[in-house]
């Protein structure tokens, strides 16, 4: 009997790529790896442990899966992931019903994993992170044009608020080579856009070669003939280099997308955090990006109410928001994370003032979008085709301004039918609705055909 491995991965895309190297083993194996839990026999919960409500999506998962056991619609439930590995002993003693609770250093052992479960026994395994593999083979979750490739695990950067090296470990590059090979394999597949990925990306290279080697990694990357899109995320600002900056604005596969979560611009809470800088070098930053990148598309990620962030220090980052006019925002509210050096800081903020100060960001954010949006319309984009609703007769997609889930899409109308998953068009744009941007399609882009 061949069985059915569902899966439900929480978080962000690094951990998406970790389930794929473990849906890839069982495939391997011989089980059949199926989308819909619902039709599984087991069920693999890659969970998020990173702040405090990715935590509770985790565990509300877990109780809905073992729910789905409890009725007897599967035999066996995994819990992979952040949380499995940050709370360990806690999670095999919450969740009984869970049949196996394994660390991200035993992910290549996810097959006889779970053979153990179907024959009824108990698994709780957590060797060392270091033993998390770098590379593997991967069964993709994500659509057919786009993947992510992660190119190093771990983080040294310490911001004293953050988990990650408390669960991930120390930062770790993954070769060149091994890259490469890996987004050779991917363009091959019918990958037109790759998103790399790291805790940061920006600091790749430096632990092996002794250099940041950003730059290099995506010159190389840009002579993969079938790879059309390259996109990175989670760039530190203090390693944003002039060559990397140049690198993004010439090479034209690298689309015009910046993602450079400052976390905050007040220079004592920024210290707080460990992080560097203040509102004039940031300021500073962010002006020689827009100078040297013509029509880049900046986000940012905010976290508001850190310890001992005052009025004087919120208004500061609201001002400063405001003014630069980010393409795209995130704010979230401070999660006091424990074994965090920012959990033991005095003056915490009160939670209804945390929420409140990330209300106001946001809201003002709303209309920054709104008019972004708005100078939009008349304009010509190109538009990488994602899918097609039935009902209401529209396409969509993403422009370069748009990485997938945290960013809005393109919906246009298009005489010519049928529209390829993957396929690059030009839309003129005519309306928005919030964050998504409504046009006509006026013509395939030849140049990336």
């Amino acid at each position: 009997m061949s069985y059915k491995v569902g899966f439900l991965s929480l978080g962000c895309s690094k951990n998406k790529v970790d389930l794929e190297v473990m849906l890839f083993c069982l495939k391997e194996s011989g089980y059949n790896i199926v989308n819909n839990i619902y039709d599984s026999d087991i069920v693999i919960v890659n969970t998020c442990g990173f702040i405090e409500d990715s935590k509770k999506e985790s565990i509300d998962e877990i109780l809905n899966v073992i729910n789905l056991k409890q009725q007897g619609k599967i035999k066996s439930i995994i819990v992979t992931g952040c949380l499995a590995e940050r709370y360990n002993t806690e999670v095999v003693k919450e969740f009984p019903e869970v049949d196996a609770v394994i660390g991200i250093g035993a992910n290549l052992d996810i097959s006889n994993v779970v053979a153990n479960t179907l024959v009824g026994n108990k698994i709780s395994k957590f060797p060392t992170k270091l033993e998390l593999p770098l590379n593997g083979g991967r069964f993709l979750t994500t659509p057919k044009h786009y993947a992510y490739i992660k190119i190093a695990e771990g983080c040294d950067n310490k911001c004293t608020y953050c988990a990650i090296p408390i669960i991930r470990g120390p930062f770790r590059s993954r070769k060149v080579e091994d890259i490469l090979k890996e987004a050779n394999l991917l363009a091959e597949s019918g990958i037109k856009e790759l998103i790399l990925v790291a805790q940061d990306t920006t600091r790749y290279g430096e632990d092996i070669y002794g250099k940041l080697m950003l730059p290099y990694l995506l010159k190389e990357l840009c002579k993969i003939e079938k790879i059309k899109w390259i996109r990175v995320l989670y760039c530190y600002p203090d390693r944003l280099t002039d060559e990397l900056i140049e690198v993004i604005s010439n090479e034209p596969k690298i689309v015009k997308y910046i993602d450079l979560p400052l976390q905050h611009c007040n220079e004592k809470i920024l210290k707080a955090m460990n992080r560097k800088g203040n509102r004039n070098s940031l300021t500073e930053l962010i002006k020689k990006i827009r100078n040297r990148i013509p029509n880049v598309t900046l986000r940012t990620t905010f976290i508001c109410g850190f310890p001992g962030e005052t009025e004087e220090a919120f208004n500061e980052l609201a001002e400063f928001s405001k003014d630069i006019s980010f393409d795209r925002m995130g704010c979230f509210a401070y999660s006091n994370e424990e074994d965090t050096a920012a959990s033991m800081m005095n003056n915490q903020i009160d939670e209804k003032i945390k929420l409140h100060r990330q209300e106001i960001l946001m809201n003002e954010q709303n209309t920054i979008m709104e008019i972004l949006a708005n100078n939009m319309v008349g304009k010509e984009v190109t538009v990488l085709v994602e899918g097609y609703n039935k009902e209401e007769n529209y396409y969509f997609g993403r422009s370069q301004a748009d990485a997938p889930d945290v960013d809005g899409r393109v919906i246009f109308f298009a005489e010519q039918n049928p529209l390829i998953e993957g396929n690059f068009i030009n839309v003129k744009i005519t309306k928005f609705n919030y964050v998504d941007l409504i046009g006509e399609m006026v013509g395939v882009n030849n140049e990336l055909a």
